[in-house]
């Protein structure tokens, strides 16, 4: 007899023949069955002669003595059932309770000779334990060869994205350097080409104001003397004695000449905008262009910064006219 059918058996002497459970402080009759104390109390109180629920013997008394020794087998016993780890239970089939030998590729698992000869395994392939725990070892060492390839791509791949990152934060960080180094060429130049021109336009301004104010001088000297020429002759007029008169503007010296000086004229002058490259025409263009000597794509990006300056150069000339 296996371990199982023993521990069947065993059970069998720890169960309560009224409740069908484990014994639960178990106590004997005259008779020598046992029951739980609870289970025979409430199975008397039933019955009008006090008796034996196996036997039938009837009692004059109720006569009930504790069972201690069965009570301890039967709460060992409980235990065993609540957590069946014996000796060796794994290792038996559960239809024939015979020791687990063969392994069925076809269903996959353990069993039994029995089972090999039953008609549910009867077309069936079988190899043995240790044959069976090599050939499944080798699938689990296949998958931990392919997830650890796996996770190690994904390690990798990890890494990859991680540098490609940097790699974006990097080149990110380079553009904007070059993108404030670009523009503070470009604001330096507009600067230099400004201070240029003001100059430009101030000498310019200061050459032809020269002239003019050249010019002013001479007429403001001509005036005067046109204005003390203007006082003689009136002085002249004033004159009451006509001899005196005549003999002074015969004699010649208080004739007065009809020359009036050296003939006036404007000095005109024009300030050159075309001269002075006021709305950034294209050789301004190329200059600034050669100035910060940009690549490919730098370049198309500053035509249409420049044409934007342009733009706005003309825009706002438009509303001064």
């Amino acid at each position: 007899m296996d371990f199982k059918q023993h521990f069947l058996s065993l059970t069998e002497e720890v169960i309560c023949p009224i409740c069908l459970d484990f014994f639960t402080d178990p106590v004997s009759l005259d008779c020598g069955h046992n029951f739980c104390r609870f289970c025979i109390t409430q199975s008397w109180e039933k019955q009008e002669r006090i008796s034996c629920p196996e036997c039938r013997q009837e009692f004059p008394d109720r006569n009930l003595r504790v069972n201690r020794a069965l009570a301890n087998l039967s709460e060992k016993v409980r235990k065993l059932s609540r957590n069946p780890q014996e000796k060796g239970s794994k290792r038996h089939c559960e239809e024939h309770q015979e020791e687990l030998k063969v392994f069925c590729e076809i269903d996959e698992k353990l069993i039994c000779v029995n089972c090999v000869v039953s008609r549910e395994h009867r077309e069936h392939r079988f190899i043995p334990i240790e044959e069976a725990v090599g050939i499944y070892k080798d699938r689990v060492k296949s998958s931990l060869e392919s997830l650890t390839g796996k996770k190690s791509a994904a390690i990798e791949m990890e890494r990859q994205q991680k540098q490609k990152i940097s790699q974006i934060r990097v080149q990110s960080q380079n553009l904007q350097s070059c993108i404030k180094s670009e523009f503070t060429k470009i604001h330096q130049f507009l600067t230099e080409k400004e201070q240029r021109l003001l100059r430009d336009l101030r000498e310019q301004e200061e050459n032809i104001l020269r002239t003019m104010q050249q010019n002013l001088g001479k007429i403001h000297k001509n005036l005067n003397s046109l204005q003390e020429k203007l006082s003689k002759l009136e002085k002249q007029l004033e004159q009451k004695d006509g001899v005196i008169f005549l003999q002074e503007e015969v004699s010649g010296k208080m004739r007065m000449s009809h020359d009036t000086g050296h003939a006036l004229s404007l000095t005109d002058g024009v300030l050159s905008t075309e001269s002075l490259n006021i709305v950034l025409p294209f050789p301004v263009w190329r200059e600034m262009v050669g100035a910060i000597k940009p690549g490919k794509a730098q370049l198309r990006f500053f035509v249409l910064y420049l044409y934007s300056v342009i733009w706005i150069v003309m825009f706002t000339n438009t509303i001064d006219i």
